[in-house]
């Protein structure tokens, strides 16, 4: 195995390890609501309180990826998160809740765009859409699993012990990949001069060291714009799926368990699939057409269709009928993330876990948003029906925002 897979392989663990402990939480929200004294509109602010915090530290550990290094950053990350994991076990009360999840939240933020900026390094350009195709497969593959798996595990242990387990995960792969990792795959003993060749071939010369960061330049670009806009509508659809889809299927009553898990965990293992494809079609289509025809078409059609399968989910008369096309439409969503990450890094270059960390805040303010105005729309419409009509016309109108953006443009081109 080439030690470009190897990194690959490491921050694909890292994904699945974070959708674990994110997943978590909606599964157990009925049993946490049931034992804290939570209201659906409590815990919707539970919800968003990690999101919140995710949002507004972005930004700030992209740049700090950028200047110090991946190495440094993603292991404070891990470690940060798994001990808040583990905090979300000690949960007493609302409030407590709360602030557990808020500061889970600024602990992982980041994780995203220094991944991003991980591959910058590692990654030759034109495998870059692949390699973020699968970073992202597998965290829909354990999102995707965790249901099934916490379902299990709840019929031997409390929730609050769940936490813990999961928790202790992060510490294992934190200190590997301090050990192991280095930012510049020239400072690895294990790397060949061939496959280094391979790694730097094609990759613009970066901004000088203490240069500074660009901020006006770079989160002005109206290409970034258009990534920020597109992106917040993709997160607002999937934070539906991983904070209220469970506990919207359990409330109609008309689920066995293990039904329950199978569905709840559809979306994100149809995620997966589309993770892979489409990060393959992204860099096919990017390698034969040119990199704007290439990240769009499959940007744009993959928002087209999830938009189309949720409202048709959503009018849908039968319950499984209904949560088999919101699962397609989760799944088409995602089909966009190799070329919208592989984006990112196009444009950034020496800055993509500035331009990563931009996008990403765009969705997380979606994220943040997607659970306070479900648990509102079907507390004022009495139906279910209401926010997912709204998760699909903005799919609809993110995908309008691949016209705006053109990967070919890079910052450090220019």
């Amino acid at each position: 195995m080439k030690v470009r897979h190897s990194v690959l392989a490491m921050t694909v663990l890292l994904a699945g390890i974070t959708y674990l402990d994110r997943v978590c939480v909606s599964i157990t929200a009925p049993l946490m609501m049931r034992d804290l004294g939570l209201t659906p509109v409590q815990m919707s602010f539970v919800f968003s309180a990690f999101t919140l915090a995710y949002g507004l530290f972005e930004i700030p550990t992209g740049w700090w990826g950028d200047r110090v290094g991946t190495r440094r950053v993603l292991t404070r990350i891990v470690i940060w998160w798994s001990i808040f994991t583990m905090a979300t076990a000690g949960a007493f009360h609302y409030a407590s809740l709360l602030a557990t999840r808020f500061l889970f939240g600024a602990g992982e933020a980041g994780a995203w765009p220094n991944v991003a900026r991980t591959f910058s390094r590692w990654i030759p350009k034109s495998e870059r859409g692949t390699a973020q195709g699968i970073f992202f497969m597998g965290a829909h593959l354990s999102g995707g699993l965790t249901p099934l798996l916490v379902t299990a595990m709840l019929g031997i242990m409390p929730w609050r012990a769940l936490f813990l387990v999961f928790g202790c995960v992060g510490f294992v792969w934190a200190l590997v990949w301090w050990r192991w990792f280095r930012d510049d795959p020239g400072e690895h003993a294990q790397v060949q001069p061939e496959e280094l060749a391979l790694i730097r071939k094609g990759r613009l010369p970066e901004a000088p060291h203490g240069s500074g960061t660009p901020w006006r330049s770079l989160l002005a670009n109206r290409h970034v714009a258009g990534l920020c806009l597109m992106y917040f509508t993709q997160v607002y659809g999937f934070y539906f799926y991983i904070t209220w889809l469970p506990t919207y299927l359990k409330s109609t009553g008309k689920l066995a368990p293990f039904e329950l898990s199978v569905l709840s965990g559809l979306p994100l293992m149809l995620s997966v699939l589309a993770d892979l494809f489409g990060g393959i079609a992204t860099d096919r289509l990017s390698r034969r057409w040119g990199p704007r025809l290439g990240r769009a078409v499959c940007g744009g059609a993959s928002l087209f269709f999830g938009g189309i399968f949720v409202i048709a989910g959503a009018a849908a008369g039968d319950l499984v009928v209904s949560a088999v096309l919101i699962a397609i439409g989760g799944g088409a969503s995602a089909f966009l993330l190799g070329a919208a990450w592989g984006t990112c890094i196009d444009i950034g270059g020496s800055h993509s876990g500035v331009i990563g960390a931009a996008m990403n805040t765009a969705g997380q303010v979606g994220g943040f948003l997607s659970p306070i105005a479900a648990a509102f729309l079907v507390r004022h419409y009495a139906s279910w029906s209401s926010p997912l009509y709204l998760v699909g016309v903005l799919y609809l109108l993110g995908s309008l925002c691949w016209l705006w953006i053109n990967p070919a443009q890079s910052v450090d081109a220019a």
